[in-house]
């Protein structure tokens, strides 16, 4: 069974989010449990995470397919010791939300070398702030997202995705989620070469890994390394390319989460996947 929703707002709180969600026939969701773009956020009220949890349930939100998602400021990977840090303790911030929330899988974009050391040095960095993390919280699955490679952002190959994972010491708390569009602009060619990119992914990283999936079509072209979503059917990744998705048995049982930049649309979305299956 596939489970499809969107990154729904939490304006107002996290307890808005399961409301969202419903509101648009989803049976995922994913969420910022705190503002994305500040490093320190007031923490969550029990008011907050009681209303969160009540929601969940009554609206049928299983945590296994809820994916939250962590500040776009996190690097992980980053070069300099002051900015690891920082990167460091808002990432654990992050985790001990989700705990609170009973949550267990937390999204995040492993970082960027910002050309100061190697990519294999920033990948380094990023599976040893995950043991930091993982060693003081329990529960929650560390999900590292591809990137599409724009800028020095690390994450945008299959093997990189797996030297993270091959570092980090408790491999039952670590997994990958694959953005469609980040993939289809990192280089990997979903349109045409459909079972050779997942046979690479299955062989390089292992789809034991897979926790998630964000759904995506791409603005820009293959390869291009930009990162620009599209709604579903109206960018470069062919339509095709969703109906045979929506059949294919090994995303079933996960989140899959639209990211598409009109929200209005959502609603349509998620029916016209659900009628691919």
């Amino acid at each position: 069974m596939k489970y499809i929703g969107a990154h729904v707002s939490a304006s107002g709180g996290v307890e808005s989010a399961p409301e969202n969600a419903r509101a648009i026939g989803a049976n995922a969701f994913a969420l910022f449990t705190k503002n994305q773009r500040q490093w320190v956020s007031a923490p969550l009220s029990q008011k907050s995470i009681g209303l969160f949890k009540e929601r969940c349930e009554a609206y049928g939100f299983d945590a296994r397919y809820i994916l939250p998602h962590d500040s776009y400021l996190i690097n992980l990977g980053h070069p300099e010791e002051e900015g690891l840090a920082k990167s460091r303790a808002a990432f654990l911030d992050e985790m001990r939300r989700c705990e609170q929330l009973g949550l267990r899988l937390l999204n995040f974009h492993p970082g960027s070398h910002l050309k100061k050391i190697s990519v294999e040095e920033c990948l380094n960095r990023v599976a040893d702030s995950i043991n930091w993390v993982l060693a003081q919280t329990q529960g929650v699955v560390a999900v590292i997202e591809n990137t599409a490679g724009q800028g020095s952002n690390v994450g945008n190959e299959f093997w990189q995705l797996r030297h993270i994972i091959d570092r980090v010491d408790d491999k039952e708390r670590v997994g990958v989620c694959m953005d469609t569009c980040h993939t289809f602009t990192s280089g990997y060619d979903l349109v045409e070469q459909y079972d050779r990119v997942f046979d690479d992914f299955g062989t390089t990283v292992g789809f034991e890994y897979l926790r998630g999936i964000h759904l995506n079509d791409s603005k820009k072209a293959l390869a291009s390394r930009v990162d620009r979503h599209d709604s579903i059917g109206k960018g470069l990744i062919d339509i095709e390319f969703f109906r045979r998705f929506m059949k294919d048995p090994r995303f079933n049982d996960m989140p899959i989460i639209l990211e598409t930049p009109d929200e209005s649309l959502w609603s349509e979305e998620i029916q016209l996947l659900r009628s691919f299956e």
